[in-house]
């Protein structure tokens, strides 16, 4: 790869690398963008088949951040890390306090939050030696139960542009993933009156669903996808609609918590030609972030109110992203591109 290059097409300010040798951690740092302020981003702790690999990984997540961060109109910019672990036996205080000293080194443009591998409890190892760290223990805590009520909302927001009306009763969702965030909007569909339909690898959660949510299993990936519903929340892994399956689909909307949850560009503009609703991830997902950065600008003075009053302005922001999308005569996975761009432009215009 030839980095400077890549670099400048993609927009990145900066990358970094970092390894200590005593305790084998080896980390980079893609800072995108601080127009709109610092850089926020998850700390992805991964094993990567090469340098390589962390390296697009770092460079895509943190451009992603930028765009997610700007959506949100949260005073953050966009970066990413991403530290090279073959396992996670690699972890202790030792191991954190040094990636905690490579992130010090950037001096906060960048502020680290939890991502992939990576806990509240041990971004409380990484704060031991530096400040700028988000989703301790101490403070704000996993950032699960913040990215479920924005999905809610967002939810809310598709409904109202699909039915006229944002309340989700008599609805029925599937749900793909029932991990923390997805079990967690579950329960707020839930109380809604929602009509739930589930698939997890993990097999208890499902049953857990089942008897306390009164949800319907279903029994595979593929299942879940063409399962007849209002909504298909994917709510797991990325890329799981591509051109081929969302033929199987049989919803109106699809919104979910999962990040990069269609292949391409193309899988968004041929869900709009269908007359399917895509809630585009970065914009519906964008409760944790609303938690992280909060740490991040207030420290201990952190309150869960301003995070809420962040997380309200995602059910309008959904709603301003269909009608650019209308108005444009795009997809409304392209109008979330340039609805983020437009905030990163205004805010170069205001420097």
């Amino acid at each position: 790869m030839e980095l400077f290059k890549e670099m400048k097409k993609m927009g990145h300010e900066l990358v970094m690398f970092g390894q200590d040798e005593a305790t084998g951690m080896k980390a980079i740092i893609a800072v995108h963008s601080t127009v709109l302020g610092p850089a926020l981003g998850g700390t992805r702790f991964w094993n990567y088949p090469s340098e390589e690999a962390a390296l697009v990984d770092a460079l895509k997540l943190s451009r992603a951040m930028t765009m997610k961060n700007a959506a949100a109109h949260l005073g953050f910019g966009g970066g990413k890390a991403v530290i090279m672990a073959e396992s996670h036996a690699l972890k202790s205080r030792e191991f954190f306090h040094a990636y905690g000293r490579f992130v010090d080194s950037l001096k906060g443009k960048y502020f680290s939050a939890a991502d992939v591998g990576i806990t509240s409890e041990d971004l409380s190892l990484v704060k031991e030696v530096t400040p700028f760290v988000s989703s301790t223990v101490e403070i704000s805590g996993s950032s699960s139960p913040t990215t479920a009520k924005g999905l809610h909302l967002a939810m809310k927001a598709c409904c109202k542009e699909k039915y006229g009306s944002d309340s989700l009763a008599g609805k029925t969702v599937a749900m793909m993933g029932l991990g923390s965030v997805g079990y967690a909007t579950a329960e707020l569909l839930h109380k809604d009156g929602v009509k739930l339909k589930a698939f997890d690898l993990n097999a208890k959660a499902v049953e857990q669903a089942v008897k306390e949510l009164g949800a319907t299993a279903v029994p595979d990936q593929p299942g879940i996808i063409a399962s007849e519903c209002d909504i298909f929340a994917p709510c797991a892994l990325g890329g799981v609609l591509n051109l081929d399956n969302i033929k199987t689909l049989k919803c109106a909307i699809v919104c979910g918590a999962a990040n990069n949850p269609l292949v391409s560009p193309e899988v968004g503009d041929a869900l709009d030609k269908m007359g399917i609703l895509y809630g585009p991830d970065f914009i519906v997902n964008a409760g944790g972030v609303a938690n992280s950065t909060t740490e991040a600008a207030m420290g201990e003075k952190y309150d869960i109110k301003v995070v809420e009053e962040k997380i309200s302005r995602i059910y309008q922001t959904t709603l301003d992203v269909f009608k650019l999308a209308k108005e444009k005569g795009i997809s409304t996975y392209r109008a979330a591109d340039d609805y983020a761009w437009a905030q990163v432009e205004a805010g170069k215009k205001g420097k």
